[in-house]
């Protein structure tokens, strides 16, 4: 029973593989996924109830975000999305984006498709190097819990003190910290080489490298972190 359920794991994360890269050559490219980012850091930190606490984001070391992240489920789900992760520059403002693709599946009765919303607020870097490495493994190669939310949410918690990642979901307008123990999050080469004209570029060399020139669009999606670290 259990080797069927892992396959049928296998077969649901597969698919989403497969099918959400068509869908992004579609039509969804790199600049409109920063965009999207964009949309979805204002939106949600625009309701003071729904944000994510100003002093975490403060305190932060990274962010990664995947906008629209493909949930479907029969039973047995699966996540596939493309985002994008940021980390601080030595000066504390935010550096350029690399792009990751996040999948993962989950256990329980569920039926449908949707589409999700997901942050990931690094309170350390630690973890960098392996994030950059290859496949990174939510929960396993970093300690993650569902973060809080409102602004007047407190900060101090066991559970943010132990966390090294606090993750956050949006789903149907409903903004709040989940579990996401045990999903994938894997470089994109293709998109990031893509988003800046450079075949063969390295994470490193954008996350290390404060002076990398980027598409302007990335420049906007600093400023909407540098503002909602800093109000």
């Amino acid at each position: 029973m259990a080797q069927r359920s892992s396959l049928a794991v296998f077969v649901m994360v597969l698919s989403l593989c497969l099918v959400a890269p068509m869908l992004s050559r579609a039509g969804v490219g790199e600049e409109a996924k920063v965009q999207a980012s964009i949309a979805v850091m204002k939106e949600i930190m625009d309701i003071p109830e729904c944000a994510i606490p100003p002093s975490l984001l403060r305190n932060a070391q990274g962010i990664a975000i995947f906008p629209d992240l493909l949930k479907a489920a029969f039973v047995f789900g699966g996540r596939y999305g493309v985002g994008v992760l940021l980390v601080r520059n030595p000066d504390r403002s935010w550096g350029n984006p690399v792009f990751f693709r996040l999948i993962g599946g989950s256990f329980g009765w569920q039926i449908g498709a949707q589409s999700t919303d997901v942050i990931l607020v690094l309170n350390s870097i630690r973890s960098l190097d392996t994030i950059c490495g290859g496949k990174f493994t939510l929960g396993v190669d970093a300690s993650i819990a569902a973060g809080p939310v409102g602004r007047q949410a407190e900060a101090g918690t066991d559970i943010l003190l132990r966390a090294e990642i606090l993750s956050y979901s949006r789903n149907r307008g409903l903004f709040l910290g989940v579990s996401l123990e045990g999903a994938a999050i894997q470089v994109d080469y293709g998109s990031t080489a893509a988003f800046y004209n450079v075949a063969g570029l390295l994470p490193m060399e954008i996350l290390k490298n404060p002076n990398r020139v980027a598409p302007p669009i990335a420049a906007e999606l600093r400023r909407v972190l540098d503002w909602y670290s800093t109000h």
